[in-house]
């Protein structure tokens, strides 16, 4: 037998890609897991289609997951894969615009029947040749007829038998990368803990796929990626939408509060409600309404009740809420809205990424109702973010909408757990001289009105959706109504005081400032990262709060020649920024694929503009 050939590298991605009932997603999540326990900084993509069962063997069917893992900072999934592992020919039909140029493409060599490749409209038997991939490594595994003969033992009938296929491409990666399964074999004993069958079944696999790997040296090479030097502390792999739900869990706990959602399933924003929904044992009350509109309002009615309310959504369902948010931006409620932003409109692509929602969250709502919109920058820091909109909400007495999106929300990376020692206090505006309590009396710094809810002897009073005086009786004046009208608005820009200045990634000053916002950062920060070190003049803007905008934002776009604004939609945060500070010129780059940007062609358009 040969000698294995051990590949070291400082960072690699690997995309699995299958059939939708071919196990890609929790492939590639398991061995996410595995990677962020060995030590390795990661970041993650799943990608999937819309529909529940595509067309089996389909390229519209492709389900993929990619993964980049490294020995440094790692703040994307990767522009392209270095490992594909490809279930079928959809698969690599799919997949190969995302490969790197020479890297290896593991494949089912089962699946390539003819029949497959008429499902995936190849014009030939040589599938590899017409998607021009003569210059990869292509290795061919049997992965099919290999689990047959693995389970040949368990009496499983065959439908049985393919779905743990996944696990064996899972054993032969683990064995490439030196992945221990102690957590994968965790796992899979935990969640199938009471069908023992299943658990020795897909654990024979796992095995004899590393198995498989170890006796095939001369074919699969084995990749050596060190663990990354990383602060000490407690970590584990999050997803945007789990730390959402936690930050949130963690805001109830610091201001003393019981958690309330309200929210209708919808694609990507479910899995916050999921998560809030098991913690009953944390005094966490979920409520699945029957529509966007009832789960809005109930949302209210718990804010009203004294609760942290909050409701989780995605762009159509923000549609459908905004006249009940309209209704707390009048009643002055704290309420929180999370919007997990998907391709639009109407259904529009509801798997996949985008950051067209903007304006729906800034001005998606009759008359003038001022909220506060923030948004959050990586999986890990969702979690900050939806802390920092409790806070905001329970100490200003307003809406916030907290913006992430598909990329965040389903993309997962290590995060270091904090103690709640570490968190900033959270001191809710609860009214408590009843003697002197007026419904819509204000701090003359902040603006913000008391909060009292009924149980509170004393403290009676009327809110809604009518104008009302400050003894809160419904008002028709009109001097009344102009004068709330401008106190509103100015109670959502004093926020601005609570929040911290703009930072600048890079020089403070120089050629280029790129702008961003959201879910970009990670794409964002890797151009620039990489064009500095070739010399350039660029530095990195990337704005978390959106309204109020942070104080120094134009101290901060003085001192750069250009600016270039860079968002996955058609340049809604930079008609945002011509309107409040149309004193600079805003170069635009947009995207409207449901992918991420790549950190290719994002340097491709900074040096056009630089070299103009």
């Amino acid at each position: 037998m040969k000698d294995t050939k051990v590949i070291e590298l400082e960072e690699v991605a690997i995309r699995f890609s299958g059939d939708s009932g071919d196990g890609m997603q929790l492939t590639g999540t398991l061995f996410s897991d595995a990677t962020a326990l060995f030590g390795n900084d990661i970041s993650t993509f799943p990608d999937y289609p819309s529909e529940i069962r595509a067309p089996q063997g389909t390229v519209g069917g492709v389900s993929g997951f990619q993964v980049q893992f490294g020995h440094k900072e790692v703040n994307t999934p990767g522009d392209e894969a270095h490992v594909l592992i490809a279930m079928n020919p959809a698969a690599v039909k799919a997949n190969a615009r995302f490969m790197k140029p020479g890297g290896t493409i593991i494949y089912d060599v089962d699946s390539f029947t003819q029949k497959n490749l008429d499902k995936a409209n190849f014009a030939t038997d040589d599938p590899f040749g017409e998607l021009k991939l003569d210059d990869y490594i292509k290795i061919a595994v049997p992965i099919t007829s290999l689990t047959r003969e693995s389970l040949k033992d368990f009496g499983m009938d065959n439908k049985s038998v393919l779905r743990s296929k996944n696990m064996f491409a899972l054993g032969l990666i683990c064995w490439m990368f030196g992945r221990p399964m102690d957590y994968i074999e965790s796992f899979i004993k935990t969640k199938f803990a009471k069908k023992p069958t299943v658990v020795e079944s897909n654990l024979k696999v796992l095995h004899d796929g590393f198995n498989y790997g170890m006796n095939m040296q001369h074919m699969t090479p084995q990749y050596l990626v060190h663990a990354a030097e990383i602060e000490r502390g407690t970590y584990r792999n999050i997803n945007g939408n789990i730390a959402t739900a936690w930050g949130m869990l963690a805001a109830a706990e610091k201001s003393g509060l019981d958690l309330f959602l309200g929210s209708y399933p919808i694609t990507p924003a479910t899995d916050v409600l999921v998560a809030l929904a098991a913690r009953r044992d944390l005094g966490v009350k979920t409520f699945q309404a029957e529509d966007e509109i009832a789960g809005m309002c109930t949302t209210l009615g718990a804010a009203f009740a004294g609760k942290l309310a909050v409701t989780s959504t995605s762009g159509p369902g923000l549609a459908l809420k905004s006249e009940a948010i309209g209704l707390a931006v009048m009643a002055e409620l704290p309420v929180v809205i999370v919007n997990v932003q998907r391709g639009g409109p109407s259904t529009g692509l509801p798997t996949k990424t985008e950051q067209s929602d903007l304006l729906q969250a800034l001005y998606g709502r009759n008359g003038e109702s001022p909220v506060v919109v923030l948004a959050a920058s990586t999986p890990s820091d969702c979690f900050y973010y939806a802390y920092l909109s409790c806070k905001i909400a329970l100490e200003r007495m307003v809406p916030v909408i907290l913006l992430t999106d598909g990329f965040l929300g389903n993309g997962s990376e290590p995060w270091r757990v904090p103690s709640m020692s570490e968190l900033p206090e959270i001191t809710p505006r609860i009214a408590k001289n009843s003697s002197e309590f007026k419904p819509y009396k204000r701090d003359e710094d902040i603006l913000a009105r008391e909060w009292a809810f009924p149980g509170m002897e004393g403290f009676q009073h009327r809110i809604g959706g009518l104008e009302k005086n400050v003894e809160g009786a419904v008002s028709h004046d009109p001097e009344n109504h102009h004068k709330n009208t401008e106190i509103r608005e100015a109670k959502v820009q004093k926020v601005a005081d609570m929040i911290p200045e703009l930072e600048v990634c890079g020089d403070e000053e120089g050629e280029l400032l790129v702008v961003a916002w959201g879910g970009t950062y990670g794409h964002m920060i890797s151009a620039v990262r990489e064009m500095r070190q070739d010399g350039k003049k660029v530095s990195l803007a990337h704005f978390n709060f959106i309204k109020p905008l942070p104080a120094n934002t134009e101290e901060v776009f003085s001192k750069f020649k250009k600016i270039i604004v860079c968002e996955l939609n058609l340049g809604q945060f930079a008609s945002y920024l011509r309107d409040k500070l149309p004193e600079y010129e805003y170069h635009q780059v947009n995207k409207l694929k449901g992918l991420p940007f790549t950190v290719t062609e994002l340097k491709e358009n900074f040096e056009k503009l630089l070299e103009e």
